[in-house]
């Protein structure tokens, strides 16, 4: 097997395909082959333009050549590897259960429940206890809001017209 070699990049923006085959010393039926399988490598300025990589597909491309050649992982072996590698680290599960604290199950199935019956309540659907209504108008608020003393009521004209009756 060829041991690991480290490539010098130069610092710029964008390559060449021509220029990333010499830097890896590969062939550019192998670089295309590794843009097939690897579809986030390279870009293309236009339909007729000629590929262009920048220098984030240039280092992918060394991880993907040491991956083939120095740990002989074949190319779905490489791209699992290059998609383990991307994923975010999990959590420990005991921490998890420090931060969240005993019962969690318990108290978030609560907060479920609650928030469920205020959708329920919001729907319309459910309990009838609680329904909304259309605002009334300003005077009738108004009425409302404060009690009705006795003398307002005796000169209340709608009391007076059922008091004559």
């Amino acid at each position: 097997m060829p041991e690991a070699v480290a490539v010098e990049i130069p610092n710029r923006a964008l390559f060449k395909a021509a220029e990333v085959c010499e830097l890896l010393n590969v062939q550019p039926y192998v670089l295309r082959t590794w843009e097939a399988e690897f579809p986030r490598l390279g870009v293309a300025k236009s339909p007729g333009a000629a590929r262009v990589y920048r220098r984030a597909d240039v280092e992918q491309v060394v991880r993907i050549r040491h991956l083939l050649l120095v740990e002989g992982l074949t190319l779905a072996g490489a791209r699992r590897r290059l998609e383990e590698e991307s994923l975010p680290v999990a959590p420990d599960v005991p921490a998890i259960d420090e931060l969240i604290g005993q019962h969690a199950r318990e108290r978030l199935t609560e907060v479920k429940r609650g928030l469920r019956a205020i959708l329920d309540l919001l729907a319309g659907t459910g309990t009838t206890e609680f329904r909304l209504a259309p605002p009334t108008s300003s005077a009738a608020q108004r009425r409302l809001a404060r009690p009705m003393s006795k003398a307002r009521r005796a000169k209340s004209p709608g009391r007076r017209s059922r008091q004559g009756r």
